[in-house]
């Protein structure tokens, strides 16, 4: 089962990825800065492209800006990584 950290304005996505299987947290800065924590992605709104310093941080997980994407096509971007 992969595991995402998703942007939490993003519920629907949420939902969506957890009815496909997904393990599926809600993105929380300070636990990426730990660096404790390892995702398949962390999906992002793209209000925001830098969101709570996120670009700086998620070097270990890469990063999806799910602005103008279907839950469909996010998740294929997930799976191919």
């Amino acid at each position: 089962m992969k595991r995402v950290a998703i942007e939490s304005n993003l519920s629907s996505l949420q939902e969506y990825l957890s009815q496909q299987g997904f393990q599926v947290d809600t993105l929380d800065a300070s636990q990426l800065n730990a660096g404790g924590e390892t995702y398949a992605a962390v999906v992002i709104s793209g209000q925001d492209q830098n969101l709570m310093g996120i670009q700086n941080v998620a070097h270990n997980s890469p990063v999806i800006n799910a602005h103008g994407l279907t839950p469909q096509e996010v998740m294929k971007r997930i799976e191919q990584m």
